[in-house]
């Protein structure tokens, strides 16, 4: 994952603020799915996929991903909600007149211009197993970004990935060695304009020839990332993406610094200057051995980076709330035109309603399961939910939480009596499912 959940703000404009999507989640990543070579838009790659938005092949995923049948279930450990279950299949990335499809097409032709032919994974299962989007990349059994309350599981085994990584083993076991990585992924979060369940990520990977790392035949640990081999990686790496950002935000200054990702070492972090303020982009890194070991490619040495679409997409539209990606109103879409980045005019100024909510809460009691239900039961109009006040009664030795909830639809005003009623069924169902003791 390399998206962490740290969200920060920046400037638009002299009148409003953006709140961008985090860089990753408490060490996720970035990957995946479906073939073609960037080369050529009408070219195939053989391998259980197609080109570069191929109408054929991504209308048939989607039909096939876009069934909720196929995450909801019986199974004990499923926790994938109908309404997270709606949102898959969509194929946001896909579409060449969104403002998500638009920016992944402009990253794709920049590393079409590049002198590796790089294979495009567009339309490949969201469902994975654990061993795709963890074992396989290092992150160990007691990972947070395990847990039921980050992650949306199908079985005990398999679940909607987290990060578009979880294809990376089996592409470079397939073979490939330079790859562009898009697809749509899921992870219980908070609520606010910055953050949603679903979202989508593009990462990169690229494999250097066995006869350029000659030098660094058989180094491990340190000795490898101290060689000069291990270096000139690095440099490409950095030399790569600092060309893309200048492609999207235009000649920028920019700075890195030393990150941790599981399956990267060393790991880096780019920033760059955008409007006045230093704005976090990406993660990436040299892939870490154990990876490349565990995908059987042992003998070959190589990086890899992550970003997130929404996150960009965001900035260079001007878009305000990541809720807009997913909505089906003519007045969003109709502003937007493939190959163009064009700043986005809102056209909702529908007024908010504020409900607060307050319970002790009992041991063990995690925020992201009482965000996930307040989706579950009002869906988009959450906006936000923010924890106002906290304290602990030491007699009762118990601690109380009270949260400020911001309803408000892009569409209509909300009436306070749907509201209210929303907002009773929150209540109520806190204390029965979360075992919460509502005041």
């Amino acid at each position: 994952f390399f998206q962490k959940n740290i969200t920060p703000t920046m400037k638009i404009s002299t009148t409003a603020t953006l709140s961008i999507l985090a860089l990753a989640t408490t060490c996720q990543s970035w990957s995946t799915p479906h073939t073609t070579a960037i080369r050529t838009r009408s070219s195939s790659v053989v391998s259980r996929s197609t080109a570069l938005f191929s109408a054929a092949v991504e209308e048939s995923a989607e039909a096939t991903y876009a069934d909720p049948s196929r995450y909801l279930s019986d199974h004990p450990n499923n926790n994938v909600p109908p309404h997270i279950a709606a949102l898959v299949g969509k194929g946001l990335h896909t579409k060449p007149d969104h403002p998500i499809g638009i920016i992944r097409t402009k990253i794709q032709e920049y590393f079409a211009s590049l002198p590796q032919d790089y294979t495009i994974y567009d339309a490949e299962d969201p469902i994975v197993t654990t061993q795709q989007c963890f074992d396989a990349l290092r992150i160990n059994p007691d990972h947070p970004g395990r847990s039921p309350s980050d992650t949306y599981y199908i079985s005990d085994t398999t679940l909607l990935r987290t990060h578009t990584s979880a294809h990376q083993s089996e592409h470079l076991r397939s073979g490939a060695d330079c790859f562009l990585c898009a697809g749509d992924v899921y992870r219980r979060d908070e609520i606010d304009s910055s953050h949603y369940p679903a979202f989508h990520q593009l990462e990169g990977v690229r494999l250097f020839p066995q006869e350029e790392m000659k030098g660094a035949d058989g180094l491990l640990g340190k000795d490898w990332t101290s060689s000069p081999e291990c270096k000139a990686i690095g440099e490409d790496l950095k030399s790569t993406l600092e060309g893309l950002m200048d492609t999207l935000f235009g000649e920028t200054e920019k700075r890195w610094s030393e990150d941790y990702f599981p399956f990267t070492t060393p790991s880096y972090e780019l920033e760059i200057m955008y409007q006045g303020e230093w704005l976090e982009v990406l993660g990436c890194g040299v892939v870490h051995e154990e990876v490349l070991d565990m995908a059987d490619r042992g003998d070959r040495r190589g990086w890899a980076f992550g970003l997130g679409l929404e996150r960009l997409c965001m900035i260079l539209f001007s878009i305000p709330d990541i809720r807009l990606f997913w909505t089906e109103d003519e007045r969003f879409h109709s502003q937007f035109k493939e190959g163009s980045i064009t700043k986005f005019n809102s056209y909702s100024k529908y007024p908010p309603v504020f409900k607060d909510i307050a319970f002790w809460i009992p041991e063990g009691f995690v925020e992201n399961d009482f965000f996930e239900m307040a989706r579950g039961i009002a869906g988009d109009i959450v906006e936000r939910m923010e924890l106002i006040d906290e304290f602990t009664n030491p007699k009762k030795g118990k601690t109380s939480k009270c949260y400020r909830i911001t309803y408000r639809s892009m569409d209509r005003s909300l009436t306070n009596e749907e509201v209210d009623a929303l907002q009773d069924e929150l209540r109520d169902s806190a204390g029965e499912d979360l075992g919460v003791e509502v005041r």
